[in-house]
Parts: structure tokens; sequence; C-alpha cells
């Protein structure tokens, strides 16, 4: 059973994951001049291959740029409403997995732009990614958040079906 502490520590991080998502994505979008291609071409990894052909392709780029962009933004409002939180949280899992894969901190592979957070093996794309993988095991935009109306909704208009047993959140 998870007590009303616990469940908070767990929202408060939902929403801390979803306001560094949401700040990156702005900060993308509202610098003309930002692009993921000096990101991309660095890559020394399993897919510095497609890094690279899609830094070779301006359209391709562009679209990736966008949809990084925008991705993060939406990945963001999601965590932080609890809104679509599954589909975010998987989606920020899977962006941070490209992200590690582009700049994974490997011994012999040295990078001209220095990564912060980044160390032996592990850094905070694969921090973040694992914080990610302990929140998709709690349904917190369920108890705290706007997924807890949609359910809410779901029940009142079919009150057999049960999607989330909640009877083990107590008090302190």
């Amino acid at each position: 059973m998870m007590t009303h502490a616990q469940l908070a520590a767990l929202v408060l991080l939902r929403v801390l994951i979803g306001w560094h998502f949401l700040y990156e994505g702005l900060v993308k979008v509202f610098n003309p001049y930002w692009t993921s291609a000096g990101f991309l071409m660095e890559s020394k990894w399993i897919l510095s291959g497609l890094f690279s052909a899609i830094v070779a392709n301006p359209a391709a780029l562009k679209i990736v740029d966008t949809m990084n962009a925008w991705g993060l933004i939406f990945i963001g409002f999601g965590l932080i409403l609890g809104c679509l939180t599954r589909i975010a949280g998987y989606a920020g899992i899977a962006l941070l997995a490209l992200y590690y894969a582009a700049a994974p901190p490997f011994i012999g592979m040295s990078y001209s732009i220095p990564f912060e957070g980044s160390y032996l093996i592990v850094n905070k794309n694969l921090i973040e990614l694992c914080a990610l993988i302990v929140l998709m095991l709690f349904p917190t935009g369920t108890i705290i958040g706007l997924d807890k109306m949609v359910l809410m909704r779901k029940n009142v208009n079919n009150p057999t079906q049960t999607n989330v047993d909640l009877s083990g959140y107590e008090n302190d």
C-alpha cells in the first residue's frame, strides 16, 4: 500500500520531469536558430548512420526538429497535468532513449561539445528515463491529474467498469 506522502513524491517527480520536458521544448520552439543537426552529427553509436542521414536531408531534419521540440512540449504538458500520462510517459522514455543512443557516455567516445551530467555509462538522460519507467508503474495521473476526470467519466458511463484500484492509497 502507498501512503499519501509516497503518492505526493511520485506526483512531484512526474511534474518536475514534465517541467524539464516542457522547458526544453519551449526553448527550442522560441529559438529560431535551434536545430538538432550538431547533436545528431556528434552521434557515434548504434544509430549514428540514421542520424547522419537525417542531417544530410534538410526536409527530414526540419521534420525531426519540429517533432522533437513539439514532442517535448506535449510530453511536458501531459506529465505536468496528468493528462494522457501513460502516452506522455512512454513517449518521454522513447525520446530519452534516442538522446542516450545519440550520445552515450561510454569509454572511448568523446564529443566536441561537453555534455552536462554525463558520466561513465550513466548520464542525465538515462536517469530521467529510469525515473519515467518508475512513474509508468504507478497510475499517478489517474489519482492526481486530468486522467482522473477521464476515469471518473468512464466509470459514470459504465459503473461496472473499474480501471484502477485506488483502495491501496491510504493516509500517512
